[in-house]
């Protein structure tokens, strides 16, 4: 099944990525055949996948990385430490400044939790 993919970059991007994955096919010395016994599917599926048929399923996706020993590529797809536009919406939600007469007090903090006083040494409280 073909899935009709409307957004010119979204094509774009995915038949970028079916010839890389072409192309890491072919440098291993990788027939069309042998790749799809491989990954499990069709010559069909992988020709497809190759051109960037946005219908063939992330499994596939996967199998075909297996094949290919670039798994680990899928797994840090949009890592949180890694996903700048994340963590720069983290940075931008951090507090612009710190209130302290909200904060905690010394006298107030639960037990075991040790809050910084100005008696701390200059590298700061030790954990």
């Amino acid at each position: 099944m073909t899935v009709k993919i409307s957004s010119p970059r979204a094509k774009r991007a995915l038949e970028a990525f079916g010839a890389n994955l072409r192309i890491a096919r072919l440098k291993r010395r990788i027939s069309i055949k042998g790749f799809a016994e491989r990954a499990g599917v069709s010559t069909s599926t992988i020709i497809r996948l190759e051109k960037g048929d946005g219908g063939v399923s992330i499994g596939t996706l996967a199998m075909a990385c297996l094949v290919l020993g670039e798994i680990d590529r899928i797994a840090g797809f949009l890592d949180p430490g890694s996903d700048e536009t994340g963590l720069l919406l983290d940075k931008q939600a951090l507090p612009k400044r710190i209130d302290s007469k909200r904060g905690a007090k010394p006298g107030n903090s639960p037990k075991g939790v040790r809050i910084a006083t100005n008696d701390d040494d200059v590298e700061g409280v030790g954990f």
